[in-house]
């Protein structure tokens, strides 16, 4: 393949990865076409997963191909459950014209379209698109986000470049690391895992605690799940995820449901993640904070652990805390007016081929996992690791244009599998091992029957426990 841009620069800080080549990418360098390179952005991102993986297992045997990472960015259109495919946006969700321009609606879960009304007081659809025609975008965004809803206003490139917000993402790597203090570790004995022989299953015995949700950080645990990491998905039961993409990032891992507003759910929580080798989580920037589940609050007291952290707007600025998701950070920094198109009706705006913010963004977290773990074997160690969708999305505003034609989208390889949501097709990982693509072992379990507890643990982690 033609060179793919090398995203592993801020890796390159740690002694583990300095050295590392780039790992192989074969295949077309094009496929999906666009204004943006999103293909260098996918191809780059998975590339740099299977360095970091290189650099663990001190190897390098493992590598990508640009067919398995076309169809991995698309594994939900991909997907096939019983013969069925997923369902894609709900009816309410996408983009939408306002008194000024138009606004990017998300309204996939429940309770956020329930909110979206509740922001206009209306009781349907048709009662939102006709608030919306009444109201500029930006006042249209700051209602249905003060009401706990999530919309972003489509805004030219120029006009977010202009914005706070902006200045904040852009600022930085795209993936920001700390060390704990030097002197913090030597209260405790290093971690004792190291990755184990096998080509396929190196990360055998790792425990990964996921606190993620929706596609970017559950496509990191699956990864790992996939390359034999003990992972366990933590979903809260109040707000159930959404089964279509719950099985197409279900792939080798456990699922179980705690409320951590339960102080005994916490407790057990808290355990798992001071067990853990990884702790993966996916929420507004602090949100966890309140629980003792921050980033930086976990490591101070496991100074041994790998955190890898993921938010949509970043750490910093003044929209850090609020809800996000792909499709709404497209429409805000300039990428959907970038992808918009004129017909008879108009102009409007458009999306990328795939949620790549997303994916991009979830084989990032597993890239900065494994280069932490690599640091780790030598320090003794961990760190933390943030990442946004926000960055992703200049990561891939700055790449360069490819002015080399689109050709044909690589064939997906189909695997199949039965389970207990009944027969899948699906996608494999993207990363090959000597040559070999990956696969996962199993699908989905059931949504939240997973115990808390590790499948290799010694004994389960339940409320109470002395």
């Amino acid at each position: 393949m033609e060179s793919v841009p090398d995203l592993t620069g801020s890796l390159r800080a740690l002694d583990a990865m300095r050295s590392q080549p780039p790992a192989p990418v074969s295949g077309p360098r094009r496929w999906w076409g666009g204004p943006l390179d999103v293909e260098g952005l996918a191809a780059g991102a998975v590339q740099a997963a299977a360095t970091a993986l290189n650099a663990l297992t001190a190897t390098g045997r493992y590598s990508s191909a640009a067919g398995p990472v076309a169809a991995a960015f698309d594994s939900l259109g991909h997907l096939r459950i019983g013969g069925t495919k997923p369902e894609g946006f709900a009816p309410l969700s996408g983009f939408r014209p306002t008194a000024d321009g138009w606004i990017r609606l998300h309204a996939n879960y429940p309770h956020h379209a329930a909110r979206l009304m509740e922001a206009f007081s209306v009781s349907t659809a048709q009662g939102v698109e006709q608030t919306l025609l009444r109201l500029t975008s930006l006042e249209a965004e700051e209602a249905i986000v003060a009401a706990k809803g999530v919309a972003a206003a489509v805004r030219s490139r120029n006009g977010w470049i202009t914005t706070p917000m902006h200045t904040a993402a852009a600022a930085g790597p795209w993936i920001a690391l700390s060390r704990p203090p030097a002197a913090s570790h030597g209260s405790q004995p290093p971690p004792s895992w190291v990755p184990s022989d096998d080509p396929v299953r190196p990360l055998s015995g790792l425990k990964v605690l996921d606190l993620t949700r929706v596609i970017a950080g559950p496509t990191a645990t699956r990864l790992l799940g996939a390359l034999g990491a003990d992972v366990l998905r933590i979903d809260p039961p109040q707000l159930p995820e959404l089964q279509d993409a719950f099985i197409d990032s279900g792939f080798d891992k456990g699922s179980a449901q705690a409320d951590l507003r339960d102080p005994g759910a916490l407790e057990a929580i808290r355990r798992l993640a001071f067990t853990a080798d990884v702790v993966v989580t996916g929420y507004r920037e602090s949100s966890l904070d309140r629980f003792g589940l921050g980033p930086d609050e976990l490591l101070l007291a496991r100074p041994g652990l790998v955190v890898v952290s993921l938010s949509a707007w970043g750490s910093a600025g003044p929209w850090k805390g609020r809800r996000g998701f792909d499709s709404l950070v497209q429409a805000a920094c300039g990428i959907a007016e970038r992808y918009g198109s004129i017909s008879d009706s108009g102009w409007k705006p458009g999306a990328l081929p795939v949620q790549a913010l997303d994916h991009a963004t979830g084989y990032g977290l597993a890239a900065a996992a494994m280069a932490l773990l690599a640091e780790r074997r030598s320090s003794g160690s961990g760190g933390v690791a943030r990442l946004s969708l926000a960055r992703t999305a200049e990561e891939l505003l700055r790449l360069p244009a490819v002015t080399a034609p689109a050709g044909p989208l690589p064939e997906p390889s189909f695997r199949y599998l039965d389970g207990p949501y009944g027969p899948l097709r699906y996608i494999g990982p993207p990363i090959l091992a000597d040559g070999v693509p990956l696969d996962y072992t199993q699908g989905a379990v059931r949504y939240g029957t997973s115990p808390l507890r590790w499948r290799l643990g010694a004994r389960p982690v339940v409320h109470g426990d002395p």
